[in-house]
């Protein structure tokens, strides 16, 4: 039973609800799991396939009821910051009109 937060897996964590966004190169994961305790969060997952083996390399978040306000308030901020001051003039709905032949930058 792999039972510890920030784990790879939960095996006793039922989920409720998932939903998947391909987005280019990448997919995210939302995934909603109940705690044993009839409690909820929410685990981010960003996955794309690796460079160098061709596996696919996969990033977590794992955000909790109580942060759910200002993690978005703070992720808005962020996204509005980049679309307004950072790059106002970015087609940000290019790629779903399929039009987005750029690759994406790394950091």
């Amino acid at each position: 039973m792999d039972d510890f937060y920030g784990g790879e897996r939960h095996r006793d964590r039922e989920e409720v609800f998932s939903k998947r966004v391909r987005a280019g190169k990448r997919t995210y994961f939302f995934d909603v799991k109940s705690t044993r305790g009839n409690d909820y969060y929410l685990i981010l997952t960003e996955s794309k396939k690796g460079f160098d083996d061709g596996q696919y390399v996969k990033h977590k978040i794992f955000l909790y009821k109580e942060d759910f306000n200002k993690f978005l308030s703070g992720l808005q901020e962020a996204i509005d910051y980049v679309k307004t001051e950072l790059m106002p003039d970015y087609d940000y709905d290019r790629q779903e009109r399929g039009d987005d032949d750029t690759p994406p930058t790394s950091y």
